[in-house]
């Protein structure tokens, strides 16, 4: 069905991949979910087998291949049920690391994104702060240029890898008057002085450290900065399109796990003398909830193809962030339904699937926010313009 997308490479991919995730990182999810620290050997493996290249140009040692890839990627750390493993690693791949590729020179990209490919550094990204919330252009990091020096103060706040990432891509103001066109985005190593970090205990995502994160007067080398100093919030802009469509992608993924999960319980568990996938009720509610996965993932699909081409797709990404977290919140909730008392149980895969999906529609923009943004599009008419460098 979906051959228009996926070539026969694609679909070698994705069993190589399931392959790796049944035998390197399965074994060890539950002990990193009750944890909540995910072990380093884990980031070399994957940087050894190129996964988090898959969108860096082979200059820096990585693999530059088409968006499917990465969608593929996305997809199976899904289906090995915890959200908090697959966001570590997507956070690092397609967060910190869009930044380097993006907007990095040679000197940051060697030092930096090389290690990064290959696992043997994890980085973070950081524009949230405890007051400002989605609310981007309200932040109050600063960083003030002294000499060869930016001076760094300020928090941010609910950082995936924010406890041990080795670097950090942090957004700050270095014009206040400005506002959110006096932005800026730093490469900031862990090592500095005056970087605290404290570990946030989360309702889901547990195998996965979530930060709070503090600057008091952190030495950053004007060589660090990304890009073109106040150009900050167009590049978070533009990269925001990939985050939510990574978030619509996870979405479906998960959906799908937990239906699969359901209808495989249904299979076996009876009552009343026949299995509970022969009850009309249940079966039409499974008909619902697999059209609205279907729905999501041919969209998300096709979003997918236009960003890869080069397209901006402020409006179709953040429409696939809105309705995909929505229905994968539902499925869940359905899924557990199923389940009965079993579903109840940790034991049972579908409380952590619960809790997990739970994150979707508040992460990478809260759905009230991305209504608003939605709405400005279609009804006051605004236009998003991609950063010019």
């Amino acid at each position: 069905m979906n051959n228009i997308y996926f070539t026969e490479e694609h679909l070698l991919f994705r069993q190589s991949l399931k392959d790796f995730l049944q035998k390197e990182v399965v074994p060890h999810i539950e002990e990193w979910e009750k944890n909540g620290t995910i072990e380093r050997f884990i980031w070399e493996k994957f940087g050894e087998m190129g996964y988090f290249g898959l969108a860096t140009p082979e200059d820096f040692g990585g693999l530059g291949l088409d968006i499917f890839y990465t969608i593929i990627l996305l997809e199976e750390l899904q289906k090995i049920n915890s959200g908090g493993f697959a966001a570590a690693i997507w956070a690092h791949a397609y967060l910190a690391m869009t930044h380097l590729n993006k907007e990095a020179d040679q000197h940051i990209k060697e030092k930096y994104l090389v290690p990064s490919v290959e696992g043997k550094m994890i980085g973070c990204l950081c524009v949230t702060e405890p007051f400002g919330g989605s609310d981007v252009a309200g932040m109050r990091t600063t960083a003030v240029k002294k000499g060869d020096m930016y001076v760094l103060n300020g928090s941010k706040t609910f950082i995936t890898n924010g406890v041990y990432a080795d670097y950090m891509v942090v957004a700050a103001k270095t014009d206040i008057a400005l506002g959110n066109k006096g932005i800026s985005i730093f490469v900031v190593d862990r090592k500095s002085k005056g970087v605290t970090a404290n570990k946030l205990n989360k309702l889901g995502w547990r195998a996965s450290d979530t930060a709070e994160l503090a600057f008091d007067n952190v030495q950053v080398p004007a060589g660090n900065l990304l890009g073109e100093e106040n150009m900050g919030f167009s590049y978070i802009m533009e990269h925001f399109s990939l985050e939510r469509l990574i978030m619509g992608v996870n979405a479906h993924a998960r959906a799908e796990y937990a239906l699969e999960y359901a209808m495989q319980y249904m299979s076996e568990r009876e009552a009343f003398g026949r299995t509970i996938n022969k009850f009309q009720a249940l079966r039409h509610r499974i008909v619902d909830l697999h059209a609205d996965i279907e729905i999501c993932k041919q969209y998300n699909y096709y979003v997918a193809s236009r960003l890869d081409k080069g397209e901006y797709v402020v409006k179709e990404a953040t429409i696939s962030k809105l309705k995909s977290t929505k229905m994968a919140d539902e499925v869940a909730y359905d899924c557990l339904q199923f389940l009965g008392g079993y579903g109840y149980i940790e034991d049972y895969p579908m409380a952590r699937l619960l809790r997990d999906s739970r994150l979707g529609p508040i992460g990478g923009g809260t759905s009230e926010i991305l209504r608003e943004i939605i709405a400005k599009i279609i009804i006051d008419k605004k236009e998003y313009r991609p950063a010019t460098n």
